[in-house]
């Protein structure tokens, strides 16, 4: 019996087992068939797709949607040197952004200035001859164009710069060092700075980030996080000349000014009020001098008064000249905005376009005048 039991029992094993491997088949078989499925409609498996945190993601999206519209811009200039007067050739490097299929990109004039040499290196690696289509030192821009196949320009999309907000992420693209198509991020720092140029002019609402910002980064994109243009980067604030955490861009609102017409024009005209020298006072700015028969002039704005006076020396009679300062005008306003220094006078006035009328509001004489002048085309 022992045998018997043992040999049944032997029989039966194979059979207690088989409804459970059937079971296990069919669960392996069912998982199989879900994970096919699963491949065909695209869901992320661990073998076809690396897992990135949302952050991760919007960075990759940033740099693949624009990366392409970023160029490299390389420069060859002769510099005067003390013996002899020789010109010695010099090197630049900065970045460039692409704006349409024609073929203009624009850059800081500050990397392009006195070039003899500009070549422009595209995201497929070919190399162009570029020229200079225009330049507005004031605002340090400048518009150049290569001649290359539509296909291998990638216009960056504009955005906008006027509801930008201090906190705010930005992703920077250039080529510090002549490292091409290099991203780095950070945020606006602070909004609405103002950064002197050599021209004696200042650029308003500039913005301030901490984005890693380096030489070879002036003229590339400051972005927002749907990959539109919201300014172009400029300048470093270092002793070092390398990134300190303080880089500065020019607003895009700025640039959707000036760009238009330095392609049309090669310049930006600018509007003129005639006024051309002034004494900033505690109250306002006091005039000066005038264009002859300006804007300011013949609207019947009042500067200073030279008095010619003859006066009797002895046996001679010589004359002398006096500046009268009394009946000038003192500038208070200009299109109800309050003016205090020249260049709060200058940038409202820059707002504006020539033949456009402008309020200019003066104290004279005890009282307070809305004058209208209408903006000629700066000479």
């Amino acid at each position: 019996m022992a045998n018997e039991r043992t040999v049944n029992t032997g029989r039966l094993l194979p059979t207690l087992l088989l409804p459970t491997l059937l079971v296990a088949v069919g669960v392996w078989s069912t998982r199989c068939r879900a994970s096919e499925v699963a491949a065909t409609a695209g869901a992320p498996t661990a073998e076809t797709e690396r897992q990135f945190t949302p952050d991760e993601r919007t960075n990759i999206a940033v740099y693949d949607a624009v990366n392409r519209g970023v160029a490299n811009i390389n420069t060859k200039a002769t510099v005067p040197t003390g013996l002899f007067l020789l010109e010695v050739p010099s090197e630049g490097a900065g970045s460039g952004i692409v704006l349409d299929k024609q073929g203009h990109v624009l850059t800081n004039f500050h990397v392009v200035e006195g070039a003899r040499e500009i070549q422009v290196l595209l995201f497929d690696g070919s190399s162009h001859q570029a020229v200079l289509v225009g330049a507005d030192p004031a605002t340090d821009v400048a518009v150049i164009r290569v001649t290359a196949p539509p296909e291998v320009l990638v216009p960056v999309s504009f955005g906008s710069s006027s509801d930008l907000r201090v906190g705010q992420r930005v992703f920077a693209i250039g080529n510090p060092f002549g490292l091409e198509r290099t991203l780095t991020t950070g945020i606006i720092s602070s909004l609405n700075r103002s950064l002197p140029t050599r021209t004696g002019r200042t650029i308003k609402s500039i913005i301030q980030t901490d984005a890693a910002i380096n030489p070879g980064n002036s003229g590339g994109p400051l972005l927002d996080s749907a990959s539109r243009l919201i300014g172009m980067n400029t300048a470093i604030a270092s002793r070092t000349g390398q990134s300190a955490g303080v880089g500065f861009a020019i607003p895009v609102g700025t640039l959707a000014r000036i760009v238009p017409q330095l392609i049309r024009n090669g310049k930006v005209i600018r509007p003129d009020a005639g006024i051309t020298r002034v004494y900033q006072t505690d109250r306002g700015l006091l005039v000066a001098a005038l264009a002859p028969e300006g804007p300011a002039e013949r609207a019947g704005v009042r500067g200073f008064r030279v008095i010619r006076e003859r006066r009797r020396q002895g046996p001679f009679v010589a004359e002398f000249e006096r500046v009268d300062r009394t009946g000038a005008d003192l500038v208070v306003a200009v299109a109800g905005q309050p003016v205090k220094t020249a260049d709060d006078f200058l940038s409202v006035i820059d707002a504006r376009s020539p033949g456009e009328q402008v309020l200019i509001t003066v104290e004279r004489e005890g009282h307070r005048l809305d004058v209208p002048v209408v903006l000629d085309a700066e000479k």
